[in-house]
């Protein structure tokens, strides 16, 4: 039996996979988790072999939550669901100690098979993110402004440029605004950007955000 905890802080999700879930006979959902601090007590308190995790969870940042779980019990398989389908999320996730890597749009089947992959020991992810780590792992690459960005100033410049406020960021990833505003500070300086405009231009070009 694989045993399966789900963390995502809406409970209309968490209900649609635990029904896929455990429509398959070999499968079970052994806990649930809304936010980051539910999701360390169910990796201490739980003993299971998948944690379905959603990056976009209150509190703590998706990429710090799974470098936390890693840390606490390297050998637990994080499977990350998530609504960005953009690159550059996934290749954070996976460096950051994930196992596999799927948008929430994926079908159900999908959904199974990174479970099963992730349980046996292996890694679910794309070609193109395969890509990205074998290329980041070669000397003397340079890579793109962004990726010199650290997680949290990466997911600031994600919900700067999906036309969130500071205010509302700050709101969010439960930080105050002075921080939220430091982090924005930090981001344009490395990235070598002087307003938001220059930032979504750099963000389409690049394929951080759907061009709308």
């Amino acid at each position: 039996m694989i045993r399966i905890v789900i963390a995502d802080d809406h409970a209309i999700v968490r209900e649609g996979l635990k029904r896929i879930v455990s429509s398959v006979e070999d499968m079970q959902v052994t806990g649930e988790a809304a936010d980051g601090t539910e999701v360390m007590q169910r990796v201490r308190e739980l003993s299971f072999d998948v944690l379905m995790l959603d990056l976009s969870m209150p509190g703590r940042s998706g990429m710090e939550l799974i470098k936390l779980v890693h840390a606490e019990k390297p050998r637990l398989r994080i499977l990350v669901l998530s609504m960005h389908q953009e690159l550059q999320y996934a290749v954070r996730a996976i460096k950051s100690g994930a196992s596999g890597y799927l948008t929430k749009e994926s079908a159900p089947s999908l959904l199974e098979q990174a479970i099963r992959k992730l349980a046996g020991g292996g890694a679910f992810i794309s070609a193109e993110v395969a890509e990205q780590l074998a290329l980041g792992a070669m000397p003397g690459g340079e890579g793109l402004p962004h990726e010199s960005l650290s997680n949290r100033e990466f997911e600031v410049l994600s919900l700067l440029v999906s036309g969130v406020s500071v205010t509302d960021i700050a709101l969010r990833l439960k930080l105050s605004v002075k921080t939220v505003s430091s982090h924005k500070a930090n981001l344009m300086q490395k990235m070598g950007l002087q307003n938001q405009s220059e930032l979504i231009r750099y963000a389409i070009k690049h394929e951080l955000i759907e061009q709308l």
